[in-house]
C-alpha cells in the first residue's frame, strides 16, 4: 500500500519501511508458533517415550515369581504397558551366582531406565556393577547387613527396594504352639547366601535362651537339600525353612524326606504349603512384588532411587495344610488351623 503526502505525491520510503515492520512482524509470529509446536512435541515426545526396565532373579520359584508378577503388574496398573510404552527384559541366573554377576554386567551396558533385582544375590550383583543406573531390589531379607544400602530410610545413592524381612516372635510362637514340647530345630540352608546366614544367626539368638536348640544342615547347592535333611534325622522336632532360593526350588525332595522321617517343616514363605510344608507364617510375595513395582514408578516418573525408603511389610500371612501335617508325623492344632488365612488341602 502506498501513502500519499500533503503535496499528492506518493512517499515510497513510508511505505517500504512499513512493509518491512509488517514482514518482519509476520516472520516473528511465523517462527514464534513454529518454536512452540516444536516445544509442544518434544514436550509429548517425553511424556510418551518408551521406558526400560530390566528383571533380574536369582532362580525361578513361586515365590520369586511371585515378586516379578507383582512388579509387572503394578507397573500396567500405573500406565507403564509391556510391549506399547514400556520394554521389560527379564533374566534368570538359574541359582547360579556368576550368571548373576554375567546378567547385572549385560544390564548395565544397555542401561535401562531401571534395574530390579529379585533375592539378595541378585541384588548384590546388580549392586556391584553399577552406581548410577537406579536399582530396586526385592525379597531381601537384610539389605543393611548385605552391603545394598548403609540405611532403611533413604540410602542417599542409586538402590532402594524392599525387603522380606519377618519378625522372629510370631515364627518362634507358631513352632511351639504346633509342638509345645519343642527342644530342637533343624535349619537347612545355603552356607553362601547371606539371607539365610543372617536368619540361623537370630534363630540360635532367640531360640537359645528359650531352651531350644538349632540343629544346622548346610547345602550349598539344590541338588544338597536331601542329604542336607537326611542328616536330621532323629536329632530334631521339626525343620524350619526360609526363603533360601536353593531350598525352596528343591522343597519337593526336602518334603519326601520329611515325610520318610516324619519330621514337620514349618515355613516362613506361605507358597511352601502347597509343596509339603505343614504350616508357614510370611508375607504375601505377590504383595511384596506391587510393593517393589510401586517403587519402580516413582522413579520412573522422576523420584530418585536414593531418597525412596526401603519398603518392610507389616502384615504376616498364615497357611495351614493339614494333610502334610498327618503325612509328616503330627496333628495341627485346630487353634492354629483356624487362624489361618488358607488351609490348603
Amino acid at each position: 500500500m502506498l501513502y500519499q503526502n500533503r503535496f499528492g505525491h506518493f512517499n515510497f520510503s513510508k511505505a517500504l519501511l512499513l512493509g518491512g515492520v509488517c514482514t518482519a512482524i509476520l516472520t516473528g509470529c511465523n517462527q514464534s508458533a513454529q518454536d512452540t509446536s516444536t516445544t509442544d512435541a518434544a514436550t509429548t515426545d517425553a511424556a510418551t517415550a518408551m521406558k526400560t526396565v530390566a528383571i533380574t532373579a536369582i532362580v525361578e520359584h513361586p515365590a520369586l515369581d511371585d515378586v516379578r508378577k507383582g512388579v509387572i503388574d503394578e507397573l500396567n496398573e500405573a500406565g507403564f504397558k509391556d510391549g506399547e510404552n514400556l520394554t521389560v527384559n527379564f533374566q534368570s541366573a538359574q541359582g547360579n551366582t556368576a550368571t548373576a554377576g554375567q546378567i547385572a554386567k549385560q544390564f548395565v551396558a544397555d542401561a535401562p531406565d531401571v534395574i530390579v533385582a529379585i533375592a539378595t544375590p541378585s541384588a548384590q550383583s546388580v549392586a556391584a556393577s553399577t552406581s548410577s543406573i537406579p536399582m530396586v531390589f526385592s525379597a531381601v531379607t537384610d539389605p543393611v547387613t548385605a552391603k545394598l544400602v548403609s540405611k532403611l530410610d533413604g540410602s542417599g545413592t542409586n538402590v532402594t527396594g524392599a525387603s522380606d524381612a519377618l519378625p522372629y516372635e510370631p515364627q518362634i510362637e507358631l513352632m511351639r504352639q504346633i509342638i509345645p514340647d519343642l527342644k530342637n530345630v533343624g535349619y537347612v540352608y545355603s552356607p553362601g547366601e547371606v539371607n539365610s546366614t543372617i536368619i540361623l544367626k537370630n534363630l540360635k539368638e532367640k531360640l537359645t535362651p528359650l531352651g531350644i536348640n538349632v540343629h544346622e544342615a548346610p547345602a550349598q547347592r539344590s541338588n544338597d537339600i536331601a542329604m542336607a535333611a537326611r542328616s536330621l534325622e532323629g536329632k530334631v522336632d521339626m525343620i524350619y525353612t526360609s526363603t533360601d532360593n536353593n531350598v525352596v526350588s528343591a522343597y519337593e525332595s526336602l518334603y519326601q524326606i520329611a515325610k520318610e522321617s516324619k519330621i514337620p517343616l514349618i515355613a516362613s514363605d506361605t507358597s511352601s504349603v502347597e509343596r509339603g510344608a505343614v504350616a508357614a507364617l510370611g508375607v504375601n510375595y505377590y504383595e511384596l512384588g506391587r510393593e517393589t513395582g510401586k517403587i519402580v514408578v516413582r522413579i520412573l516418573n522422576g523420584e530418585k532411587a536414593g531418597a525412596i525408603p526401603v519398603y518392610t511389610p507389616q502384615k504376616l500371612d498364615l497357611y495351614v495344610s493339614p494333610n502334610h501335617a498327618k503325612e509328616e508325623g503330627i496333628t495341627l492344632p485346630q487353634a492354629v488351623i483356624d487362624k489361618a488365612k488358607e488351609v490348603v488341602e
